[in-house]
């Protein structure tokens, strides 16, 4: 097991015979069109269970509504209306509305450097993931060793292995972790077909095993947009600073990363995203931290007050004596 905090190399962590580059997502919100194409070849690559009867979330035009069990690729439909817009801009904010796409519009001669105004009502679209994080509380917590760390840096569930304790679930500070169906080990049908790892933690591989074969996961492969771009680990990195010092010259102040600090309290993710509003507008914890972080100071804390109390101890006997 590595270090639970600080800058780190996951891969290296891990002591495999053989070190790869670590790999990961760049997932750029901006250009990000909400066709959830991600999200079926996900499912399909990993034949994922359906989710529902296929129909519409009373409150968006979504219909899976989160990451669980059975989606490991969520496309959100962030829908803002007049009064979530106005508060926005008390604030201070200074909002971007990505627009809709047009037919037969002309061409400008040369892009508006301008950043344009939001309407009275926007949408903004975020395709979610599991962050695969560098140090992964999930992993950390899991007292059977399901959870391993591949040679990519990534986290991996061994659906033989997971017992459905659930440790895992509470260890995820992004809530990506859960148990297939109730959490029981109970079998499960959808629609007369078994459901399979019923009972047990699921979350995205990052396609494992695609990447053993040298190939792109599912969804980076599918994305029409190229809004979910794949490769190694600090290429992504650099490619998301460029990406968020392009928009910012085009105007566009409130594009920002998240995931990219290595200090932050989870060591950075393995999947970094590119914002056009704060993180908790996307359902994101501005500041996530995993609960093994703090492991060394309180293993310190308790070695100094077990050597106080032995000490105590020691000296009222000497004294009795």
């Amino acid at each position: 097991m590595g270090q639970f905090s600080g800058p780190t190399d996951p891969t290296a962590d891990a002591h495999w015979h053989t070190h790869e580059e670590r790999k990961g997502f760049f997932t750029d919100t901006s250009i990000c069109i909400g066709c959830k194409a991600c999200e079926v070849a996900c499912k399909e690559w990993n034949q994922n269970p359906a989710d529902g009867d296929f129909k519409l979330l009373d409150s968006s035009y979504d219909n899976t509504g989160e990451l669980s069990a059975d989606t490991w690729r969520h496309v959100a439909f962030i829908e803002q209306g007049k009064a979530d817009i106005e508060q926005a801009r008390e604030s201070g904010r200074q909002l971007v509305s990505l627009g809709m796409p047009k037919v037969g519009a002309p061409v400008a001669p040369e892009p508006d450097p301008t950043p344009p105004d939001t309407p009275e009502f926007r949408w903004l679209m975020a395709s979610d993931v599991c962050k695969h994080c560098t140090h992964a509380g999930c992993l950390d917590v899991c007292p059977t060793g399901a959870l391993f760390r591949t040679e990519f840096g990534t986290v991996v569930v061994q659906d033989d292995v997971c017992n459905g304790c659930g440790t895992c679930v509470a260890g995820c500070p992004f809530g990506v972790v859960e148990r297939r169906s109730d959490g029981t080990a109970a079998p499960r049908t959808q629609r007369g077909k078994h459901v399979k790892n019923s009972g047990v933690a699921q979350k995205c591989t990052l396609c494992y095993d695609r990447l053993l074969d040298d190939q792109t996961p599912a969804c980076a492969k599918t994305c029409p947009t190229t809004s979910i771009k794949f490769g190694d680990h600090d290429d992504m990195v650099e490619t998301a600073q460029e990406r968020v010092a392009q928009l910012h010259a085009e105007g566009r102040t409130e594009a920002r990363l998240y995931g990219a600090n290595e200090n932050d309290g989870v060591g950075g993710i393995g999947s970094v995203f590119l914002l056009l509003d704060e993180p908790e507008v996307y359902g994101l914890p501005p500041d996530p931290r995993v609960p093994t972080a703090d492991l060394n100071s309180m293993y310190r804390r308790a070695t100094v007050a077990a050597v106080g109390m032995i000490a105590a101890t020691a000296v009222a006997f000497a004294r009795g004596l």
